[in-house]
C-alpha cells in the first residue's frame, strides 16, 4: 500500500512539473502585439507595394518601434470613416496613418506631432485653373472622413470656399479620386499636400499640378484612446530613440518627407 501511494503521488508530482514547465514555455514564447489601424490607400504613408506587402513611412516607423519595444507589428487596414469604432472596441491599438490631430485635440490621446501637414487643391495641369477662384462652379473631390473635408466644412476654415464648388464629392480614397480627376469627372481634389506629392510624382506624367495656395497648415500624430497613456508614452519613447540615432530622419528621406518632419522632444 505505501508503494502504491509513493508510486501515484510522484505520478501526481510529475504530472504538475510537466503542467508548470509548459506554462512557462508557453509565457516564454507569447509576443506582445502593436495593432496599428491604417488606410491602405494612403501613400507614401501606408499603401500596398508592388510585391503585395503593406508599407509607407508610417508602417515602417511603426516597425522600428516595435522592434525597440519588443513587440510584434499586427498591420491592419482600416476603412477610414470608420477609425473610432476600430479603436474603441480594441480592434486597434492605435490609429497611425497621415492622422491630422488639429480640430481632434480633445479626441484621442495623441503622441507628439511628427509631420507638418497641408491641405492643398490638385488640379489637372491643362485645366486653366491657377488659384481658388478658379474653383467656382467646378465639381471637387475629397475622401470621406478626412481632414480636407472637416476644412471645407468648417465655417471657420474653407467653407465659404467650399460654397462656390458645383459639388463636394466624397470618395473612399484618393486613388479612386484621381481616376475621376483623369477622367473629367471631377475638376480637382482637396488633400494633404504629402500624399498630393506622392501622387502626383508616382504618375510622372506632368498631368497634375498642386495650387499654390493651401487650404490650411496642421500636423499629424498618433492618436490612442483617451487614457491609454501607458501605451502613447511607450511609443514616444521609442520614437525618441529613433529620432536620436537617425532611422527617423532615414525614414522620412526614403519616403520624400524630410522638409515636412517635426519630430521634437525638447
Amino acid at each position: 500500500m505505501k508503494i502504491k501511494k509513493f508510486v501515484k503521488n510522484l505520478s501526481v508530482g510529475l504530472l504538475a512539473v510537466a503542467m508548470m514547465a509548459t506554462t512557462l514555455t508557453g509565457c516564454g514564447e507569447k509576443k506582445d502585439t502593436f495593432t496599428v489601424g491604417f488606410d491602405a490607400e494612403y501613400p507614401p504613408y501606408g499603401y500596398m507595394d508592388e510585391n503585395g506587402e503593406y508599407t509607407g513611412f508610417d508602417l515602417e516607423l511603426a516597425e522600428e518601434v516595435c522592434k525597440l519595444n519588443g513587440w510584434e507589428l499586427v498591420k491592419q487596414p482600416i476603412a477610414w470613416d470608420n477609425k473610432d469604432n476600430e479603436l474603441n472596441s480594441g480592434s486597434i491599438d492605435c490609429i497611425w496613418n497621415g492622422f491630422t490631430i488639429n480640430g481632434r485635440e480633445d479626441l484621442y490621446e495623441w503622441s507628439v506631432p511628427y509631420v507638418d501637414n497641408s491641405q492643398v487643391i490638385v488640379v489637372a495641369a491643362d485645366s486653366g485653373i491657377t488659384d481658388f477662384a478658379g474653383l467656382s462652379g467646378k465639381k471637387v473631390g475629397v475622401q470621406a472622413a478626412s481632414a480636407a473635408l472637416d476644412v471645407l466644412s468648417d465655417p471657420e476654415a474653407q467653407k465659404a470656399l467650399a460654397d462656390t464648388f458645383a459639388e463636394l464629392n466624397e470618395f473612399s480614397d484618393y486613388n479612386t479620386a484621381f481616376l475621376e480627376l483623369e477622367a473629367g469627372a471631377v475638376d480637382a481634389i482637396a488633400m494633404d499636400i504629402g500624399v498630393a506629392k506622392y501622387q502626383i510624382e508616382s504618375r510622372d506624367d506632368g498631368k497634375f499640378i498642386i495650387l499654390d495656395e493651401h487650404l490650411n497648415a496642421e500636423q499629424y500624430g498618433i492618436g490612442f484612446k483617451l487614457g491609454n497613456t501607458e501605451l502613447k508614452n511607450d511609443v514616444e519613447k521609442a520614437l525618441k530613440t529613433l529620432k536620436e540615432n537617425g532611422k527617423f530622419d532615414e525614414l522620412a528621406k526614403k519616403y520624400g518627407l524630410e522638409d515636412m518632419t517635426c519630430l521634437s522632444f525638447e
